[in-house]
């Protein structure tokens, strides 16, 4: 597999996800995206979009001068005491991990939120060799119970709703709690405190790495990464080698667009920033800090001209929250770790086309995603130089497209291009559409449309979308279920 990049099918998942999937997305998406709007009026329009502009610029730099800093902040991280490993795939990292987890004869591993241990399957390498990993995030604690993967960036279990859980805390955990989340919530935190407390091994993500000092940056809102990073003797954060930024200055204009972009707020409950081990012994955290950097293609990514612009992310999840196909389908039919617009485009470089061909077409091409993105992404472009690569085959790809799927990507671009075709068509799928229908949805199509319906089912065509559109509230996200073609 292209760049050692183990690929979690999502398929037997995806049959596990509740019917409720879509109002619950749809409920959480919104109030982001209500709060994230709050703080952005407040900050003011203009100094918001300097503050993006500011942001893609000095992503970019960080990205086109990589190597220097990159050896920088090893040399900070080894000069502060702490230990640097290098890992060209996701095969390795998972083999440095666990090579120190053997070593000091660890049992329990506490986690904190981390989307590139979720890409590299460190769980299941850890559980393989006799290790228990713990998932301290709520959401990610949820969802490990659960047995699915995450269905958003930054809220692990949106898709599940407060009655889903506690339903699922007492078939897993022999508990009867109220559908009330802060039950839900102390129940976690009495179950997390005993694993905290005895694990012998914490391992983290991060958010940024500052090449300046060498400062392992986390932001959560739970407070479980600071315990997950200092309360066992052995750190191992494992990152990509895209999370580096120059410097504290840097850090600064990203500390204000992430949290504002992912959960509208100024600032998160915890800003963690960690260099190196303890120095001494009345000194909190741990003894030892190691740091894994990994490529697990990015370096190849970097070498696209148009695609390298998907590596300035800092994983806000706001592109999702805005995508009226995420707010549909939700993040498991993304089918692996990254889901919203970041996943179709991340996935598809990171796996090749020749696994990820569909992903790049999971978009309206609305732009919503670039006008929110708190880095200017342009998500539109790099989606169609993906479609592009997918039809027309590329070194990560498999033999260029059939030609029939040539021909039916033409027959698409002239259909939507001329509007009479485009109205007389969208009233004709309806037409056609109407024996499948079940209510506001289509349980079973013909091959090979039956791919997707062998996992969940159609929403039924309603030929309302230029109506819905004309109507539709500035920044909103889409409403109700079914296609409105």
């Amino acid at each position: 597999m292209s760049g050692g990049v183990q690929r979690i099918d999502f398929r037997a998942n995806v049959l596990r996800v509740p019917p409720t999937m879509g109002a619950s997305v749809r409920k959480a998406t919104s109030k982001f995206l209500g709060t994230r709007a709050t703080v952005v009026d407040a900050l003011g329009g203009d100094q918001w979009e300097a503050l993006r502009q500011a942001g893609h610029d000095l992503r970019l730099h960080a990205l086109m001068h990589l190597d220097y800093y990159l050896e920088k902040l090893e040399a900070q991280v080894v000069g502060a005491g702490g230990v640097v490993h290098w890992a060209a795939d996701a095969a390795e990292a998972r083999q440095i991990v666990l090579g120190l987890a053997q070593e000091r004869g660890v049992k329990t591993v506490v986690k904190s939120k981390s989307m590139i241990t979720e890409e590299i399957g460190l769980n299941h390498a850890l559980e393989g060799v006799g290790i228990r990993p713990v998932e301290t995030d709520l959401g990610e604690f949820i969802i490990q119970m659960a047995g699915v993967g995450p269905s958003h960036l930054i809220a692990p279990a949106v898709h599940l709703t407060k009655e889903a859980i506690a339903e699922l805390f007492h078939a897993k955990l022999g508990v009867e709690v109220p559908p009330d989340p802060t039950a839900i919530t102390e129940i976690a935190r009495q179950r997390l405190r005993r694993e905290f407390l005895n694990a012998e091994m914490g391992v983290s993500g991060a958010n940024f790495l500052v090449a300046e000092t060498g400062t392992l940056v986390i932001l959560t809102n739970e407070g479980n990464g600071r315990m997950s990073t200092t309360l066992p003797p052995l750190h191992v954060a494992v990152a990509t080698i895209d999370k580096v930024v120059p410097d504290w200055d840097t850090l600064t204009v990203l500390l204000k667009l992430l949290a504002r972009s992912g959960t509208g707020q100024k600032m998160t409950c915890y800003t963690s920033f960690i260099t190196g081990p303890r120095r001494s012994d009345g000194e909190g955290g741990p003894s030892e800090f190691h740091l894994v950097l990994l490529d697990n293609g990015r370096s190849r990514i970097l070498r696209d001209e148009i695609g390298r612009e998907v590596l300035l992310c800092i994983r806000c999840g706001a592109c999702a929250n805005i995508c009226p196909v995420y707010n549909t389908v939700g993040g498991h039919a993304y089918g692996w770790v990254y889901n919203g617009p970041i996943g179709a485009m991340l996935t598809t470089q990171l796996l090749g086309t020749a696994m990820a061909a569909d992903l790049p077409f999971t978009s309206s091409l609305c732009g919503a995603c670039a006008d929110i993105c708190p880095v200017k992404i342009p998500i539109p472009d790099i989606l169609l130089h993906l479609r592009r690569r997918a039809v027309e085959g590329d070194e990560q790809s498999a033999p260029a497209a059939p030609w029939v799927v040539r021909a039916g990507a033409g027959a698409a671009v002239w259909a939507l291009g001329v509007p009479w075709v485009y109205k007389s068509g969208s009233v004709a799928l309806r037409a056609l559409g109407a024996p499948l229908r079940r209510g506001d949805w289509i349980p079973s199509l013909p091959p090979p449309l039956s791919r997707w319906t062998m996992v969940r089912p159609f929403p039924a065509f309603r030929a309302q979308f230029r109506s819905w559109w004309r109507g539709r509230g500035a920044g909103q996200p889409r409403g109700g279920s079914e296609v409105r073609s």
